[in-house]
């Protein structure tokens, strides 16, 4: 199964807004989306660099969506498929061409 899937639908499962791999012909007002931006193999062990960008009506609002993603991705390695889950980096990432407001984590994630 693809990373993304499986990220997917766990965030789905732990999150209060929806999540998707790409925007909705009607985004609503607040979701997530996954994107795998790298990957590697090393040793029959895979590695996915994940952008999780978390969108939002306001700053504060992505910022503290952008802070449930990132309790959800430290626990994701409960999974039997994930042996490990982590923050490279997160930062406000708002979109100033659609002017919504959005914070992005990168994470590495091994399965």
């Amino acid at each position: 199964m693809m990373i993304e899937k499986i990220v997917i639908d766990y965030l789905n499962k732990h999150l209060d807004v929806p999540v998707y791999a790409e925007h909705q012909r009607t985004d609503p007002r607040s979701f997530v989306l996954v994107e795998r931006v790298g990957s590697a193999r090393n040793n029959l062990i895979d590695r996915a660099s994940l952008a999780i960008q978390s969108y939002a009506e306001s700053m504060v609002e992505a910022a503290e969506l952008n802070e449930k993603v990132k309790s959800a991705m430290y626990k994701i390695v409960k999974l039997d498929e994930i042996g490990s889950s982590k923050l490279d980096s997160d930062y406000n990432y708002t979109d100033t061409e659609t002017k919504q407001y959005r914070y992005q984590a990168i994470f590495d994630i091994y399965f």
